[in-house]
């Protein structure tokens, strides 16, 4: 069973915003928390690290 995980900076209220991530043989997944059985995105290892590099200097 995948593990999905959220930042634990998110906060606990229910109706938060938030985006949770997940180690997949194919790379990591992201979804909405909000809506976890509308599917969600792989992306590589590689690009998920350069967004986090955006993320970090924006």
């Amino acid at each position: 069973m995948t593990q999905w995980r959220k930042s634990s900076h998110s906060g606990a209220t229910q109706g938060t915003d938030c985006v949770e991530l997940a180690a997949l043989p194919e790379g990591v997944g992201l979804r909405d928390s909000k809506a976890p059985d509308a599917g969600h995105l792989t992306i590589s290892p590689e690009s998920f690290a350069a967004l986090l590099e955006q993320i970090k200097n924006s």
